[in-house]
């Protein structure tokens, strides 16, 4: 399966092919995948999320799912890259991981059927729709800074063509430990279903990216760890989380909160009876 990645060639931005452990361009100029300045792998218009989809996640919640998907909008300005640091601001204590499969459109897709979708599909990538809910009391309808904050979509290492999206796997590990293990068979709706989906009343663009859900055990990550997503036959996306350097501004805007409904999102379901609180780091 062909894999393409961009990364940052003697200061321009470059696509090039994986081949085995080293990044070809197209004029020929070689680098190793580990020496590599990764860029996030497409350049979208927009990126549109589906808040729930995964079977475990909806069970962990113990909530039922509607009779179809729903969404929100990350703006483009969250994009980050493999190897790429995740912010959390200072003064937000509760930043969670997301592990997912990222589906990136090819053609424009308008009004296509489930059965058409496939054709309209460049490839497929790994995401990380990470989640500040210290805002979740203010913006839970929008998710705009939940989601949308700066750094908090990972996206590669590459994109990958001719992926099969059946039965694979994917988990997260948070400094080499397996946090979420995860299949796409447990999609409650498959990648062509939501790109069809989006598409009745929303032009997709070549490049634009679509997020197809978590699976169980999202939990808040501190200052320092290393998380990573990967998912079968699409590779590994790692990154480091930091801490901003300067605090969230106290003179305008609602400030992070800690109420049960942050605390029962960032823990995952009911908090009283599920352990203590991550440490403050």
């Amino acid at each position: 399966m062909p894999e393409y990645r961009r990364i940052l060639l003697e200061g321009a931005a470059v696509q090039v092919v994986r081949e085995g452990e080293e990044l070809v361009a197209a004029d020929g100029r070689r680098v190793k995948t580990a020496d590599a300045q990764h860029l996030p792998p497409v350049v979208p218009s927009k990126i549109i999320a589906v808040h729930l989809n995964h079977r475990s996640r909806v069970d962990e919640f113990q909530i039922g799912l509607g009779p179809a998907p729903t969404y929100f909008h990350k703006p483009t300005s969250s994009l980050n890259s493999h190897r790429g640091a995740v912010v959390r601001p200072e003064g937000c204590r509760w930043l969670n991981y997301e592990g997912e499969v990222a589906i990136v459109i090819g053609r424009t897709a308008r009004n296509i059927s489930p059965a058409e979708a496939g054709e309209y599909i460049a490839g497929y990538t790994v995401a990380n729709d990470y989640g500040l809910h210290d805002f979740r009391d203010t913006d839970a309808g929008s998710m705009l800074r939940v989601k949308g904050s700066d750094t908090l979509c990972p996206l590669g290492p590459g994109l990958v063509t001719d992926w099969d999206f059946r039965g694979k796997s994917l988990r997260t590990y948070v400094n080499g430990e397996v946090v979420q293990d995860g299949s796409t068979d447990e999609m409650e709706w498959d990648m062509h279903y939501l790109v069809a989906d989006i598409a009745r009343t929303i032009t997709l663009y070549p490049g634009d990216v679509l997020l197809s859900g978590t699976p169980a055990n999202s939990r808040p990550v501190q200052p320092g760890d290393l998380v990573e997503v990967e998912v079968e036959g699409l590779g590994r996306l790692s990154n480091r989380i930091v801490t901003g350097p300067t605090p969230i501004r106290s003179d305008v805007g609602a400030q992070p909160t800690e109420s049960e409904e942050v605390l029962s999102t960032a823990l995952g379901g009911d908090w009283e009876f599920r352990g203590v609180r991550p440490p403050k780091r």
